[in-house]
C-alpha cells in the first residue's frame, strides 16, 4: 500500500474515535483473563480493523510479557500509544480498567451489604471452589511453558520447588523469592546453562491463543511501517514522562499523608499498593500471596476468606484479574471507616480508587517512558535469563496459593487449627469436579464458575450447608 513512504501518515490514519470506541468496549467484555483479552485484541486489530500487523502486534505483545504488571492492560497501553502518542495510551490503558473498578465497586458493595443473605452466600460458596481449580490450572500453564521436563530444567525445578516452600511455610517475603530467583538466573546465564537461554513468557500460554493473521499487507501499521516519531527514543521525552510519573506518584501520596499522617490507612494502602505493582511478574497470581501477606496478615484490612471472595468476584468481572486490588481496597476502607463511620461507603469507594491508582500507574509509566528503551534488549539473555528463573519462581508462588485456595474451601466454618479441621467435602468435590473440567476436558473458565455458581446456590438453599 505504500504506507511506509512517510512515517506521520500510517499512525494517523487510524480513527482516533473509533479506536477509542473500541477501547470502551474492551473494557466492558473482556473477560477470560489475559490470554482471553489479548486473543480478543488481536482478532479485533489484526484479522477485523486490519489497523496493525501481526509482527508488529507480537513485538508489542513480548515488551508487555517482560515487564511487571497487567500484561494485557499494557498491551492496550502500549498500542494505544502507538497509534496515537501519549493520550491515546492512556485514554486505552484507563478504559482498560475503569468499567471494572465500577463493576467490582458495585460488587464490594452488594459483598460487604447483602453478603450474608443466603442466595450471595450460595453463590460464593460455589465460586470459591472454581476459583481454586483455575489457579491450578494457572499453575498447570505456566509450569508446562516454563519448567519443561525436570531432566530439561533442573535449576528452574529447584527454583520452583524452594519458592513453594518459602511462600507456603517459610512465611518468606514475595520481594525476597523474587530477587533470589533474579539472581540465580543471573548466574545461570553467566555459567552458561542452556535452560536459561529462551525468553520467559509471563501467563504461560498467552502467545498460543494468539491465532496468525492471514497475510496480507493491507495494515493501516505494516510490518514495513518506520517507528513513529514519538515511540523514538529521546532523552529529553525520557526525562519528561518521568517526571510526570513522579509527581502522579508524589503529589497523592504527600496528600494523603498531609491528611492522615504516613500511618494512615490511605498512605499505607498507596504505598503497599505500589510496592505489590512493582513485584506483578507472572500476572495477578504470582502477586497474590504478597497482597494476601500484608493486606490480610499484616494490616488486617481484610480475612482470609474475603481475600478468597474477592478473588471470586474478580474472575466474574471483565477487566485485569489485579483488579482485586480494588475489592482489597474497598474492605478495607469500609472496616478501617477511612472517612468515619457515617460515610462508610464514601470511604470504601475512596480507598478502592487509591489502591487501584497505585497499583497501575506504574504500568502506565513503564509503557511511556519504558517503551524504546526495553525493546533494544528484548531477547538479550542477559536480559531475559534473570526474568527466566522469575518466572519459575512464579510458578512455585502459584502452587502455594492453590494450595490455600484449596486449603479454604476444604475447612469447615467451625475449624480450629490444623488438628480441628471440619472437611467441607461437597465443596472440595466440586473443586476437584471443576479442576477436572478446566484441565481435562478443557472447559471454558466463566462456563466452569457458572455451573458452580449454580451448584453452590442450589446447595445453600437445600440447607445443606
Amino acid at each position: 500500500m505504500g504506507l511506509h513512504a512517510h512515517q506521520a501518515t500510517p499512525v494517523g490514519q487510524v480513527p482516533f474515535g473509533e479506536a477509542l470506541r473500541f477501547w470502551l468496549k474492551l473494557g466492558f467484555i473482556s473477560f477470560g483473563g489475559p490470554a482471553g483479552q489479548i486473543a480478543l485484541m488481536h482478532r479485533t486489530l489484526v484479522d477485523d480493523k486490519r489497523w496493525i500487523s501481526e509482527a508488529r502486534f507480537l513485538h508489542a505483545l513480548n515488551y508487555c510479557m517482560l515487564l511487571p504488571g497487567p500484561e494485557a492492560q499494557q498491551l492496550a497501553t502500549y498500542l494505544g500509544w502507538l497509534m496515537h502518542r501519549s493520550w491515546g495510551g492512556v485514554l486505552a490503558g484507563l478504559l482498560f480498567v475503569l468499567p471494572s473498578l465500577l463493576i467490582l465497586m458495585v460488587l464490594s458493595w452488594v459483598y460487604v451489604a447483602f453478603g450474608s443473605l443466603p442466595w450471595v452466600a450460595g453463590l460464593l460458596y460455589g465460586i470459591k471452589p472454581a476459583v481454586a481449580a483455575i489457579v491450578l490450572q494457572a499453575v498447570q500453564r505456566m509450569g508446562n511453558k516454563i519448567l519443561r521436563k525436570p531432566a530439561q530444567a533442573p535449576v528452574l525445578w529447584a527454583v520452583a520447588a524452594i519458592s513453594f516452600i518459602s511462600v507456603a511455610w517459610l512465611n518468606i517475603p514475595f520481594p525476597w523469592v523474587v530477587l533470589a530467583a533474579a539472581l540465580t538466573g543471573w548466574l545461570g546465564q553467566r555459567w552458561g546453562l542452556a535452560e536459561f537461554a529462551k525468553t520467559p513468557s509471563h501467563g504461560g500460554t498467552v502467545q498460543a491463543k494468539v491465532a496468525p493473521a492471514q497475510v496480507d499487507t493491507a495494515y493501516l501499521i505494516d510490518d514495513h511501517t518506520p517507528i513513529p516519531e514519538h515511540a523514538r527514543f529521546k532523552p529529553w521525552r525520557l526525562g519528561r514522562v518521568l517526571l510526570a510519573g513522579a509527581a502522579l506518584w508524589l503529589l497523592p501520596m504527600a496528600l494523603l499523608v498531609a491528611w492522615q499522617g504516613w500511618g494512615g490507612t490511605l498512605a499505607q494502602m498507596g504505598w503497599f499498593f505500589s510496592k505489590a505493582a512493582l513485584l506483578t511478574f507472572g500476572g495477578a497470581y504470582a502477586v497474590l500471596p504478597y497482597v494476601y501477606q500484608g493486606a490480610v496478615s499484616h494490616f488486617g484490612w481484610l480475612s482470609g476468606p474475603q481475600m478468597m471472595d474477592g478473588l471470586a468476584l474478580g474472575e466474574t468481572t471483565p477487566g485485569p484479574l489485579i483488579m482485586v486490588v480494588a475489592f482489597v481496597g474497598f474492605l478495607g476502607g469500609w472496616s478501617q471507616q477511612v472517612l468515619g463511620p457515617q460515610a462508610l461507603l464514601l470511604g470504601a469507594m475512596l480507598a478502592a480508587t487509591v489502591v487501584t491508582w497505585f497499583t497501575f500507574l506504574p504500568s502506565f509509566i513503564f509503557i511511556l517512558a519504558g517503551g524504546p528503551l526495553v525493546e533494544s534488549t528484548h531477547g538479550k539473555q542477559h536480559f531475559t535469563a534473570p526474568l527466566t528463573a522469575i518466572t519459575a519462581a512464579v510458578v512455585g508462588v502459584m502452587a502455594s496459593l492453590a494450595l490455600f485456595f484449596i486449603l479454604h474451601v476444604a475447612q469447615g466454618s467451625g475449624a480450629k487449627g490444623l488438628l480441628g479441621w471440619n472437611i467441607d467435602l461437597p465443596a472440595l468435590t466440586l473443586a476437584g469436579l471443576a479442576a477436572l473440567a478446566l484441565l481435562r476436558y478443557k472447559q471454558g473458565m466463566l462456563k466452569v464458575m457458572a455451573v458452580c455458581a449454580v451448584a453452590g446456590l442450589a446447595w445453600k438453599l437445600a440447607g445443606c450447608c
